[in-house]
């Protein structure tokens, strides 16, 4: 406690304020993690003498529950208390943390990664509900900017704070960082947060939809591992499994009490082209930022910090230019800056697949980084404005967790998916051993991404021009 002139100063910080300190400090754990992983996973792999298909699972288990349970995870807060299944996330997820770090082989890391997937499911929502629950009008607004902007800085630090510690100490402590965070965010909820809960909301919850929806991604993605290696009986029938199962949970919302996913929502067609636009762009970034640290480190010969500093420039431009996103919305609406910022993508990826071996990054990727920023900017604020536009005021807290369920679903499959067309130019077992393999499959998989952001601008012309205009009327700054 500081002094001044002999008197001691006070300084209180209010109940509020612990509230968002201890949000922002438990969700930039699950951001960090999912962004740093990818930079050591070709350490890890050396070190844990693993196979490229044991190395996706490292990312796919943690994925798959993850995006399987994440909404049912805001039910739960709703039901049983926002407080109580945040903190459960929180030890959840540290206690993987250090079953990450310490694992002495592939499959117990594999096995630990899929629990911090079900604990970052509580945490995550639960952030945002306890945001929601604890502040009111401007104030809310000002925190969930707060916690959108240290979102933004956790996912800019996490690449290069798992490169380098992958480089100079060791990648068993990209986990290890968790648990420090940890004890400091369950200090703070269990003392300084207050409990809160929907008390009307209906006591039903989602399970078999739950269940479903992690069977049935997890057959899914099982399949296209599978068929990497080339198209077997288990690729095909976990595939047929894996739809199968999509279809019955399809089934299951439709009859549902209380539905994780409400489908009546997609009746919008706004709400569905967003979705859509969502799937398509986030699974061209989720597979390509898989495929890029192996191509940056094993073919190209960076050094794991300067692979986790390729894509600051995208990170950088998301963030310094986020506002003036906003006003353009303001001025012109969602549809161009949508259907324009796929297309800026498209070329991005584009960029990413020409340099061959060699040469410096300044001349090689880092264009490709600048214009994957540009994109960004255009495309990451007005979606978001769109989806919530695109449904009652009420139903906003359900649509923008779908959309982000349909976010992280698209880089799930993603990797799995893309893996096919890698593993056609880089075999199995090969990869790593040839370093022109390994760039000829990364630059197969950067094509198909540019296709794939190509294809979801088609999407932005979907979106009716009454919702871009009221998305455009959200974005738009007060006037007096």
């Amino acid at each position: 406690m500081p002094a001044r002139n002999g008197k001691r100063i006070c300084v209180r910080v209010n109940a509020a304020t612990w509230v968002l300190i201890a949000a922002v400090v438990g969700s930039a754990m699950t951001f960090i993690d999912g962004s740093a992983v990818n930079v050591a996973l070709p350490i890890v792999q050396r070190d844990l003498h693993a196979t490229s298909t044991q190395m996706q699972w490292v990312v796919e288990g943690y994925s798959l529950f993850l995006a399987a349970l994440i909404l049912l995870g805001g039910s739960l807060g709703d039901l049983y208390g926002r407080r109580r299944m945040f903190v459960a996330g929180i030890v959840l997820f540290g206690a993987a943390s250090l079953a990450c770090g310490l694992a002495p082989n592939i499959v117990l890391l594999i096995v630990a990664r899929c629990v911090q997937g079900a604990g970052a499911a509580l945490a995550m929502p639960e952030s945002l509900a306890l945001i929601s629950a604890n502040f009111s009008g401007e104030a809310r607004g000002k925190a969930i900017g707060t916690w959108s902007g240290f979102a933004s800085i956790t996912a800019a630090l996490g690449p290069v704070l798992g490169g380098w510690l992958a480089q100079h100490a060791s990648w068993r402590y990209v986990f290890f960082i968790n648990l420090p965070l940890a004890l400091i965010v369950l200090a703070i909820a269990l003392t300084r947060v207050p409990e809160s809960r929907d008390e009307e909301f209906a006591p039903h919850l989602d399970l078999a939809g739950a269940v479903l929806a992690t069977l049935g991604l997890g057959a899914l993605t099982y399949g296209f591992i599978e068929a990497q290696g080339a198209t077997n009986t288990r690729a095909l029938v976990a595939v047929a499994l894996g739809a199968s199962l999509l279809g019955a949970f399809v089934w299951v919302e439709k009859r549902a009490v209380q539905p994780m996913m409400p489908l009546a929502l997609f009746r919008s067609r706004a709400f569905a082209a967003a979705n859509l636009y969502t799937f398509g762009l986030y699974a061209a970034i989720g597979g390509a930022l898989y495929f890029l640290p192996f191509a940056l480190i094993d073919a190209q010969g960076y050094s794991p910090t300067a692979a986790g500093a390729a894509l600051l420039p995208f990170v950088v431009l998301q963030f310094g230019f986020a506002r003036w996103s906003g006003g353009l919305m303001g001025r012109i609406g969602a549809r161009i800056p949508l259907l324009a910022g796929a297309l800026i993508a498209a070329v991005a990826f584009s960029l990413f697949a020409l340099p061959g071996l060699g040469g410096t990054y300044w001349n090689t990727y880092f264009p490709a980084a600048l214009v994957l920023g540009v994109g960004g900017v255009l495309f990451v604020a007005p979606l978001t404005t769109t989806v919530l536009d695109a449904v009652a005021t009420e139903r906003s807290g359900i649509a923008s967790g779908i959309n982000n369920a349909v976010a992280r679903t698209a880089g799930l499959l993603a990797v799995a998916a893309f893996g096919i067309v890698f593993a056609h130019f880089a075999p199995a077992g090969t990869a790593t051993h040839n370093p022109l393999q390994q760039l000829a499959g990364f630059r197969a998989v950067m094509w198909v991404t540019a296709a794939l952001c190509a294809l979801s601008a088609l999407l932005a012309l979907a979106i009716p021009p009454r919702v871009a205009e009221r998305a455009a009327a959200k974005a738009a700054p007060a006037t007096s």
